[in-house]
């Protein structure tokens, strides 16, 4: 699932490697990895998983990511600059889609610049691939989805924002607070400090501590499903069976009166 700088270097000129640059186009425009192609759709989000809106979102982004040229049997890996959450959805997003062979450059841009290894300006334009989604339910979670197992024991909903969020300081929809009995760690926690994911042990130890077992059945969420899915990446790099990315998130539930909230006090 991760692959390190010198893995990437060694498979750059394989022609079913398909390089994606999930940073700013103005961040690509600067530098960037021989043969990466720019896919910034951050801010490209969904918050109503109701049916209609949810089928017709995927359509989009399926067809987003055969104009990118991923056929198939690409061997699909990401990176933004660092091992982060702009990469992690489209990460998430493959392999909720059945594409199995998709991987995250730990460390990002900055690990791939920190080692000496040549950028470059020029843009990589792909042909369209023959890439077709083919979901797997198990690995997305839906409003209702998240309803009916709120209070249940062997669930946990995970609330990867920040500390504002979670408690209801700073409001991003029409109501701020949380998921009723959602666990709160903040994404950032999965990393070290160089933007590198931490180490296998660690991430065990800082889920057991709140009690986020692979038992479970794990959904994490954010505001628009990109900081939730780079925790469901640290579960998968874990070996958690069941995790499923919460796509509408706070953008959703917030925004939704019929959907019950609570205000934490404390992080």
């Amino acid at each position: 699932m991760l692959w390190s700088v010198d893995e990437l270097k060694s498979r750059l000129q394989d022609p079913k490697l398909v390089l994606m640059d999930m940073r700013p186009p103005e961040a690509y425009a600067n530098d960037h990895i021989p043969g990466a192609r720019s896919f910034d759709i951050f801010g490209i989000s969904l918050i109503d998983t109701r049916p209609e809106a949810l089928d017709a979102f995927l359509w989009m982004i399926e067809h987003l990511i055969q104009a990118k040229g991923v056929n198939s049997d690409s061997t699909v890996v990401v990176y933004d600059d660092i091992a982060g959450m702009r990469s992690a959805r489209l990460f998430w997003f493959l392999e909720f889609f059945g594409h199995d062979d998709v991987h995250m450059l730990n460390g990002g841009f900055n690990a791939w610049q920190a080692a000496g290894l040549p950028v470059t300006q020029e843009a990589a334009v792909p042909k369209g691939g023959n890439f077709k989604m083919k979901p797997r339910p198990e690995r997305i979670a839906t409003a209702e989805d998240v309803r009916v197992r709120l209070n249940s024991p062997s669930a946990v909903i995970v609330d990867t924002r920040s500390d504002a969020e979670y408690t209801g300081q700073l409001v991003r929809s029409r109501r701020g607070g949380a998921i009723p009995g959602a666990v709160h760690l903040e994404w950032t926690n999965n990393l070290n400090e160089k933007g590198f994911f931490k180490s296998a042990d660690e991430l065990t130890k800082m889920y057991a501590e709140k009690n986020i077992g692979p038992e479970k059945e794990v959904i994490p969420h954010c505001q628009g499903a990109y900081r939730s899915a780079h925790t469901y990446l640290a579960l998968r790099l874990l070996g958690y069976p069941k995790v499923r990315n919460y796509l509408g998130s706070w953008g959703e539930w917030g925004n939704r009166l019929d959907l019950p909230i609570e205000h934490p006090a404390k992080p």
